[in-house]
């Protein structure tokens, strides 16, 4: 819920100094080496900035939206960082561009999908970036790696998973150690742990 102090005059008020920001993430690929590129964001994310805290497992899903593509590989991150949300936006979108992220077509396939779901407890709805995400509801792709990293939002929001196969691809365990190799160090954010 957003209140007075988060919200004036439209603009959403951040804390300055050194206090960190939680921001919850949805990720996905399903061109080339997906598991690659999603390890590769997670390690890009947290080189510029945004320290990841946790993750999900991976989950492998059937496309939404525009079904003649190949299946994605989907998993959660949260992490947290000192940038802005319009600032946490703008890594998001550096780290997809370097990973080769081309936009031509709504819901078609892609190297990598970095998208924002949570960031602190803040409503923020402009031309460029809405949160909560708008259609984190409908997908179980998104909300079963959520569920998995933080149990307790997913309580509060009372969601509830849509019908759709998602199939566990690779543990969480595996996942953490694989990002340690990479020099991923986990910091210890509100939800993370090692």
């Amino acid at each position: 819920m957003i209140t007075p102090a988060l919200r004036l005059s439209g603009t959403v008020m951040v804390n300055k100094g050194s206090k960190k920001n939680e921001v919850l993430l949805s990720l996905g690929s399903n061109q080339g080496d997906s598991l690659d590129y999603l390890l590769t964001a997670l390690v890009e994310l947290d080189r510029r900035g945004l320290e990841i805290t946790d993750v999900s497992s991976v989950y492998r899903t059937a496309p939404v939206g525009f079904a003649e593509q190949a299946d994605f590989l989907n998993m959660a991150a949260s992490a947290s960082t000192l940038a802005a949300p319009h600032q946490t936006l703008e890594v998001c979108l550096a780290v997809e561009e370097k990973l080769g992220r081309v936009r031509d077509r709504r819901w078609g396939p892609r190297t990598i999908d970095i998208d924002i779901l949570f960031y602190n407890n803040i409503e923020l709805c402009d031309n460029t970036l809405q949160i909560p995400h708008p259609r984190l509801k409908e997908r179980a792709f998104v909300l079963i790696p959520l569920r998995e990293i933080d149990p307790v939002k997913f309580e509060e929001l009372k969601l509830f998973l849509p019908e759709q196969k998602v199939c566990l691809q690779i543990s969480r365990a595996d996942v953490k150690m694989a990002l340690q190799e990479k020099g991923v160090r986990f910091g210890c954010g509100i939800t993370g742990t090692v």
